[in-house]
């Protein structure tokens, strides 16, 4: 096992220690990105617990890895967190650049309703 960090877990651990500092009592909008499928959370780290969360895999059809639906899987996941009384939330990447899929993601949130 390798004592050196790759670049992906540097930039996540880098990312999760901002969020911390600036974050206060705010629940974080957690995104994940895999090959086939993106993934969107709404974490309350106080309570522990997923206030909302929407993904690719939930009731999507078609292509599944563009940034067409990866802006679909944010606005269902700000409307789910409107629903569930949550507007303010910090956006947690985690070692994932912002660009491309994750970026797509953030804006459609933001539109929807979500303030990060």
């Amino acid at each position: 096992m390798s004592k050196h960090l790759s670049l992906f877990e540097k930039r996540r651990r880098r990312n999760r220690t901002a969020l911390r500092s600036r974050a206060g009592v705010r629940p974080r909008l957690h995104v994940h990105r895999s090959g086939k499928h993106i993934y969107a959370q709404v974490i309350d780290d106080e309570a522990g617990r997923t206030v909302a969360a929407a993904s690719t895999l939930a009731g999507h059809e078609g292509a599944t890895s563009n940034v067409a639906a990866a802006t679909e899987v944010g606005k269902r996941v700000a409307e789910a967190a409107k629903a569930a009384g949550v507007t303010r939330v910090v956006f947690d990447r985690g070692g994932f650049l912002f660009h491309g899929r994750v970026k797509a993601l953030a804006e459609a949130a933001r539109e929807a309703g979500l303030e990060f």
